[in-house]
């Protein structure tokens, strides 16, 4: 390897709380060259590498830490990514959708409106019908009046038929 990726790796080793550049150089040489593998190895084998117990057990916990921080933003920027894949293609489909979803809103609207008014027209039936059974016939006139009613025709009248013989 050449001393510019050592660089490159030690620097993003330094960015473990609790690793300096002399950690970092010391970790790169036993082959723990990223966060990850820092995160994954044991304090076991970060004292191998040089580490002192105390500081073995700081640098594993915070490596963790870090990596977990950092798998998470991973997979928060894929799900953002396909997020925005599929943006276009939602947004195609909504139109091509809008039109079918105006036509059957319509049709419900017509239907509703049908039934609504079919509705009205049979309740005003039944209220005619109900008014007819509650209005009273006519009384028939008593037999105590002296004259004939205003709905008695002529010819029934006795001066009528009198006039005609």
């Amino acid at each position: 390897m050449s001393s510019g990726a050592k660089d490159s790796k030690t620097s993003k080793l330094t960015l473990i709380p609790g690793v300096g550049a002399a950690t970092a150089k010391k970790l790169a040489s036993a082959k723990i060259d990223t966060v990850s593998k820092v995160a994954s190895a044991g304090t076991a084998k970060l004292v191998k590498a040089g580490l002192q117990a105390a500081v073995a057990k700081k640098v594993a916990a915070a490596a963790k830490k870090l990596d977990a921080t950092s798998v998470a933003t991973k997979k928060t920027a894929t799900a953002a990514k396909q997020a925005v894949k599929a943006a276009p293609a939602k947004a195609k489909s909504a139109v091509k959708k809008a039109p079918a979803k105006a036509k059957a809103t319509t049709a419900k609207a017509k239907t509703a409106a049908k039934s609504v008014t079919k509705k009205a027209a049979d309740k005003g039936k039944n209220l005619a019908a109900k008014a007819k059974t509650k209005t009273k016939p006519k009384a028939k006139p008593s037999s105590n009046k002296i004259g004939p009613s205003r709905d008695t025709p002529l010819s029934k009248l006795p001066w009528f038929r009198n006039a005609k013989k």
